[in-house]
């Protein structure tokens, strides 16, 4: 058990550490912007600064990985780290429009602007190393979850409302009706028509290729617990090995809480040559956990 455990503790740990940091610094680089009254290169400071998709996508992947906070706390605490599919579609919508964001930065705003004007400031928090912390992590540590096609196109949600908003804003509407200034320069460079053609698949392809990276990473992880469990509990008897499982879960138990392991159980259940199903297997852990409470209980009345 020590391996996969030792797995899961060291994705959980680095997903809270870039959750955090990700967190942390799209505060820095939105509060930068607001702050910031005049910048000679940018007109969309203080408020209208939430004009920008630059913020908004950094801001919806703060958001998504606030929600992963919790759930890492609880898996260290718990030794059971988990995240729900709810979750982790929305860390994925993130992570694709603050990867569109890096992309952009990358090949189009910084060979017109200049790399140093493009990721200095706050834009070294927004353009670069958010979005890169957020892919590294989404890609190669957030193994929980398998996505599915249709999560790719959920993830382009954002994007495509985006888009909409500022063709309308800015070719529709225009600046001098109130709309918005071309700011980043697409309609003045590009038709409307084109842009429309080209975001739809860029999109598409950038949450694929995320999602095609994410899902080998579930795998690769899936594999090799299924051999560790092969090898060492494929002739084991898998009725002492939950009933240690939960006695040594309440033995470092913090809190009240009663959390059956049921995809580790699963996964020992399907790699062991016993006949054991998994509803057995989890009743036993629940029994001899709460059998782990009452001894618990009768000593503390003794001392």
């Amino acid at each position: 058990m020590d391996k996969a455990v030792r797995v899961a503790r060291r994705n959980c740990m680095l997903t809270l550490a870039c959750a955090l940091i990700v967190l942390i610094c799209v505060c820095i680089g939105v509060t930068m912007n607001l702050t910031t009254i005049y910048d000679e290169n940018f007109d969309h400071m203080g408020l209208r600064t939430f004009c920008m998709f630059t913020v908004n996508s950094n801001i919806l992947c703060a958001i998504g990985m606030s929600l992963l906070i919790s759930y890492c706390v609880d898996g260290l605490r718990k030794h059971n780290f988990h995240v729900p599919k709810w979750a982790m579609v929305i860390v994925f919508a993130g992570v694709t429009s603050v990867t569109l964001t890096f992309l952009v930065s990358l090949f189009i705003l910084a060979p017109v602007k200049g790399f140093v004007l493009i990721f200095t400031g706050s834009r070294f928090f927004l353009h670069g190393l958010c979005p890169i912390l957020a892919i590294v992590s989404f890609c190669f540590f957030m193994s929980e979850q398998k996505l599915r096609f249709l999560s790719s196109l959920l993830a382009m949600v954002p994007v495509l409302i985006y888009s909409f908003l500022y063709i309308m804003m800015v070719a529709v509407i225009g600046e001098e009706r109130g709309g918005w200034n071309d700011f980043y320069g697409f309609i003045e460079r590009f038709p409307v028509w084109l842009l429309i053609i080209v975001i739809i698949p860029l999109t598409l392809l950038i949450a694929t290729v995320l999602r095609l990276l994410h899902n080998k990473s579930y795998d690769k992880r899936i594999k090799m617990e299924a051999d560790f469990f092969s090898t060492i509990f494929k002739d084991a008897d898998i009725h002492e090995i939950v009933s240690a499982m939960a006695w040594l879960q309440k033995s470092i138990a913090k809190g009240k809480d009663i959390v059956v392991p049921g995809r580790v159980i699963s996964v020992m259940v399907e790699n062991n040559s016993g006949n054991v199903s998994w509803e057995e297997c989890c009743q036993i852990y629940l029994k001899e956990y709460l059998a782990r409470s009452e001894a618990q209980d009768l000593k503390k009345l003794w001392i």
